[in-house]
């Protein structure tokens, strides 16, 4: 129980870090009023760039997968619930009077700890939907579910966790499926952007 308890409070405490409000306020940007108004990396890419969107979805990764690796010694429940704490704790932070973002980079960083085949399923989906439609709402939960699904083909039992946790981050998104709906999403073209970047690199 100790062990379970522990897991929980290192999920959720480092999961509140608001490392995207953090790397805004660097750039004196305050997410929650700029934008979107979400403390998520992609509002710190539309707004602050692509150098400084791809550090806050890096450590927003970071997050879900350290919890998962630090608690891996207490067994795969513990690492479960340090993980879909953190991802709660992204969401509800009580570092920001718990208005915190949408859950989907700090969920990855969950399933590349716990299966890391799975995080890959959503990557490669997350690349391919941004790709085509570029919208980053529909192709970070359309990933998410799909992920979820290939780990219940994989015959893992805690495939239900990681549809909790991505049902999670779409009920997150309901305003984005609102505008997604009605035809006012916003697109953002995140890979010509990371393009453009390696582009001023070689220049």
């Amino acid at each position: 129980m100790e062990n379970y308890i522990y897991s929980i409070l290192l999920g959720y405490f480092i999961g509140a870090i608001p490392f995207s409000f953090i790397i805004g306020e660097m750039k004196g940007i305050d997410l929650r009023k700029t934008g979107s108004g979400n403390v998520g990396g992609t509002n710190v890419l539309r707004n602050a760039g692509p150098l400084y969107g791809g550090l806050a979805f890096f450590l927003d990764i970071f997050k879900g997968f350290i919890v998962v690796f630090l608690t891996r010694k207490f067994g795969l429940n513990a690492q479960l619930l340090a993980g879909s704490f953190a991802v709660f704790g992204h969401c509800y932070p009580i570092y920001l009077k718990f208005k915190g973002g949408k859950g989907v980079a700090t969920t990855f960083g969950v399933l590349l700890g716990v299966y890391p085949l799975s995080g890959l399923v959503f990557l490669g989906l997350w690349i391919l939907i941004v790709g085509i439609t570029q919208y980053v709402s529909l192709a970070s939960m359309v990933g998410l579910i799909s992920a979820s699904i290939f780990v219940l083909i994989m015959g893992k039992d805690y495939w239900i966790v990681f549809l909790a946790l991505s049902l999670f981050s779409v009920y997150r998104h309901k305003s984005n499926i609102q505008r997604l709906i009605n035809g006012a999403e916003r697109k953002t073209d995140v890979i010509d952007m990371f393009l453009k970047i390696r582009s001023r690199k070689k220049h």
